[in-house]
């Protein structure tokens, strides 16, 4: 997993909502690769807009009330079963090597 900083936005307020932004990935990665299926997402607190990452299993149960979703990872089997197997960290690796950063920082409130 690449602990390089993207720019924009959305690594500017990870690094201010979790002291820096590979705190923020590895947090949200070992999210992404707990064990069972569902989400992970990382969501803006609109009272703050601070980050915090979430796992969330089914769609209505786990989601923060009010809370914005800025960049949400599968992690259902369908999602990378049939590029990386059973290997979940291959496709979380592959996640972050896609993640198009300027879009999560267009999600964020009060962005540019």
């Amino acid at each position: 997993m690449s602990s390089g900083r993207p720019e924009g936005a959305f690594a500017t307020r990870a690094e201010e909502s979790f002291g820096s932004f590979a705190t923020w990935k590895t947090d949200f990665a070992s999210i992404g690769n707990m064990r069972g299926v569902g989400w992970a997402i990382c969501y803006e607190n609109p009272a703050n807009g601070r980050l915090s990452n979430h796992w969330v299993t089914l769609h209505e149960h786990g989601n923060v009330a009010g809370f914005r979703p800025i960049l949400v990872m599968d992690v259902w089997e369908h999602a990378y079963l049939l590029d990386h197997g059973s290997e979940r960290a291959k496709y979380v690796d592959a996640f972050f090597a896609n993640v198009a950063w300027s879009v999560a920082s267009e999600r964020l409130s009060g962005a540019q």
